[in-house]
């Protein structure tokens, strides 16, 4: 097993283990926010319950303080009515004891009987203290007449009374604590335990009551307080309040800010965690690839002077051979391979610095490379080149690596054949780039390594270092903005390879 199929394992390994580890977080935090929203909702139902009974005491008690009105305004009448008999001349005397009983019975509403031009004849269940002051029983007069209608009573010769009444001392204390009651159930809705926020409306569903737990100064916008009942309508059934002559209120209520956070917290700890993930291995990969650049170019800076020094030492024998009169082939063959490890010393001293591009005819560049791999390899191997001679396709390269470019993916080609078969390089001239297609009858790749092969340390060769298409994708894509990729490959048919460059 090679040194990348064990990175890939270990790649996936780490990567179900972080799978698992966010899986549960995940699922641990959902089930913790599923629970303190259900501890949310029973709270809020607890309450919703709770004013829903408060408000069946408010309506109760506002109907039994209208019993009580009427009730006192039914005996305010039945004593209007016994002092209207006992003023009608034509009363026939009985036994009026009962007629005077209902007189005196009235212990509790206050009354004053006036004539037509409003003189006060009688007055009942007034300040003993105060009877005689004119003053104290104007005032009082004033605010019957406020309160309640008169009761006209008619007497002999068509004269008649009025009987003026207002609320018992009883009464108003039971109407101050019914006021009490409902201001009190207002604000118990407004700041309410649950920390819901609340709109209470009246029976319109559209002017404002009271509100909590919201932005008062939104509410004033009607067309924000319209959106935020439709939305609280749509979550929970609003809560229908009777409280008599009042007519009915509404309270509307939706889910607390904390629990509606806690819908999307699952989802935002899931966006975090892949967030953090990504830039962790953004940086990951950032830091190994300038470690591999700066790899690449100690390797190549420390092989270039390595070749440098005997590299001169041989074109120095090289020299002296040729005073001692020697074979001139053999000569022509030594200076060949010399002027060839120069050219690789050149490409090594390359690496890790700006080439220069130049403008070149692609085609002659490419078909010298093939003619030196062509003197290099099995007959059997048969190299296709696919050009018009007479039609240049020029791009900007820099001849040494491009050259070095072909002759590494022709070297892969030959072995992946075994010594046998043929290599095809077509040429596809577009307006602004250019795409070449090296093409061979080899073994294929897996389409799963389609980028893997490109990885240094990748090799199925036993003795292979896995470094030559790494560094023709280096040399395209660092130092001739190209791209190289697989295009096609089919196991024992081939495989295609597609350098594009731009123009």
């Amino acid at each position: 097993m090679n040194i990348y199929s064990k990175k890939q394992r270990w790649k996936l390994f780490l990567f179900m283990a972080a799978l698992v580890i966010i899986g549960f977080s995940l699922w641990y935090t959902n089930t913790l926010v599923h629970k303190i929203a259900k501890d949310e909702r029973t709270k809020v139902k607890l309450w919703a319950d709770a004013i829903q009974r408060k408000a069946s005491l408010v309506k109760y008690t506002n109907d039994l303080f209208k019993k009580i009105t009427n009730e006192e305004r039914g005996q305010v009448e039945l004593w209007a009515q016994g002092t209207r008999e006992l003023a009608n001349p034509d009363f026939n005397s009985g036994d009026v004891s009962f007629i005077f009983e209902v007189i005196k019975n009235n212990q509790t509403v206050p009354v004053i009987l006036t004539d037509e031009k409003g003189k006060i004849i009688s007055d009942r269940n007034l300040d003993s203290l105060k009877q005689n002051d004119s003053t104290y029983l104007r005032k009082q007069l004033a605010e019957m007449r406020a309160q309640h209608e008169p009761i006209e009573i008619a007497i002999a010769n068509g004269q008649k009374n009025y009987l003026y009444y207002k609320d018992s001392k009883l009464f108003s204390q039971l109407k101050n604590v019914l006021d009490d009651l409902i201001k009190s159930f207002i604000s118990e809705v407004a700041v309410n335990s649950a920390s819901v926020p609340v709109i209470f409306t009246d029976s319109t569903k559209q002017n404002l009551v009271a509100s909590g737990n919201i932005d008062s100064l939104k509410l004033k916008n009607k067309a924000f307080l319209a959106k935020t009942i439709g939305i609280m309508s749509s979550q929970h059934t609003p809560i229908e309040i009777d409280l008599g002559e009042q007519g009915k209120d509404y309270i509307f209520y939706q889910d607390s800010f904390i629990l509606t956070q806690l819908k999307y917290y699952p989802y935002i700890q899931f966006l975090i965690i892949g967030l953090f993930l990504i830039i962790a291995y953004t940086l990951f990969s950032t830091s190994r690839s300038i470690e591999q650049n700066q790899v690449w170019v100690g390797m190549s800076k420390e092989t270039a002077h390595q070749l440098g020094t005997p590299l001169s030492s041989l074109i120095a024998w090289v020299e002296y051979l040729k005073l001692k009169n020697l074979d001139d082939e053999m000569l022509l063959q030594v200076e060949q391979d010399i002027k060839r490890l120069e050219t690789i010393t050149e490409r090594f001293s390359k690496i890790g610095s700006l080439p220069i591009l130049q403008v070149e005819n692609l085609v002659e560049v490419t078909e010298k490379a093939i003619e030196y791999i062509k003197t290099r390899t099995s007959k059997n191997v048969q190299f296709i080149l696919l050009a018009d001679h007479k039609t240049p396709v020029f791009a900007a390269i820099n001849v040494p690596l491009f050259e070095w470019v072909i002759e590494n993916l022709c070297k892969n080609a030959v072995d992946s054949m075994n010594g046998k078969g043929s290599i095809t390089v077509a040429f596809d001239d577009q307006e602004k780039q250019v795409f070449i297609d090296i093409t061979d009858t080899g073994k294929g790749i897996p389409k799963s390594n389609f980028k893997t092969v490109f990885e240094p340390g990748y090799t199925t060769k036993k003795r292979g270092w896995g470094l030559g298409l790494s560094l023709v994708k280096r040399i395209i894509e660092n130092y001739h903005s190209g791209k190289i990729i697989v295009k096609h490959s089919e196991p024992d048919k081939g495989t295609t390879f597609r350098i594009t460059l731009k123009k």
